[in-house]
């Protein structure tokens, strides 16, 4: 069993590590590369009342800071996605809470060059097996916007349950945005996410057709 955090996890070339301060080169040319793609999902900060000056935008050694910062004190869970030892995306299991609810909330972008290979789907796997077996969450949900077909596709192939829309939920590309939820409870996959997901993949191969 791995230790709740820090993590390494993998499955063939795909895996995921915490982020890291020295990842800011390689993290900025995959992010700039695909921001005419990446900028329609991304989360943006809502106007600020009148009279106040609006929030700057972080660097990236601040924006890990925090996110080292929220992983110590067991509320997220940062990592990058790497695809044949190169950096690809990011995914984040956030928004972690215990007592009776044990649950929390993934989000993830990858780099259009290797969208539709696996590589997302076995990331959410594998990070939706660690907080089930490692962590010990209960509920595992992924919200996402119903135009963003990629990100939809992702949680359909891994069978998360579609539970509705939540109305102006997340401040997204310079506006409130609805959003899906789909969710997964440990209950539903008992023999462990990935092993579901690699039985319903064609000839059980590593990679997608």
């Amino acid at each position: 069993m791995n230790a709740p955090w820090p993590a390494e996890l993998a499955d063939g070339p795909t895996a995921l590590r915490p982020i890291k301060v020295r990842d800011q080169r390689a993290w900025r040319e995959v992010n700039q590369r695909n921001r005419d793609w990446l900028r329609p999902w991304e989360a943006t900060i809502p106007p600020p009342p009148p009279g106040h000056l609006p929030p700057r935008r972080p660097t990236y050694r601040q924006m890990v800071r925090h996110l080292r910062a929220e992983a110590q004190a067991g509320r997220m869970l940062p990592f990058v996605v790497q695809y044949e030892g190169r950096l690809v995306g990011q995914l984040t299991v956030a928004g972690i809470t215990w007592g009776s609810m044990c649950s929390g909330h993934i989000g993830y972008w990858i780099d259009r060059g290797v969208a539709g290979r696996g590589v997302m789907p076995t990331a959410v796997a594998l990070a939706v097996d660690h907080c089930f077996r490692s962590v010990g969450l209960h509920r595992i949900e992924v919200c996402i916007r119903p135009e963003n077909a990629p990100s939809r596709r992702v949680v359909e192939k891994l069978g998360f349950r579609e539970e509705g829309v939540r109305p102006r939920y997340l401040h997204i590309d310079g506006a409130w945005r609805d959003h899906l939820v789909f969710a997964l409870t440990a209950e539903e996959v008992p023999e462990g996410l990935l092993t579901r997901w690699r039985r319903s993949r064609p000839g059980h191969s590593s990679e997608m057709k």
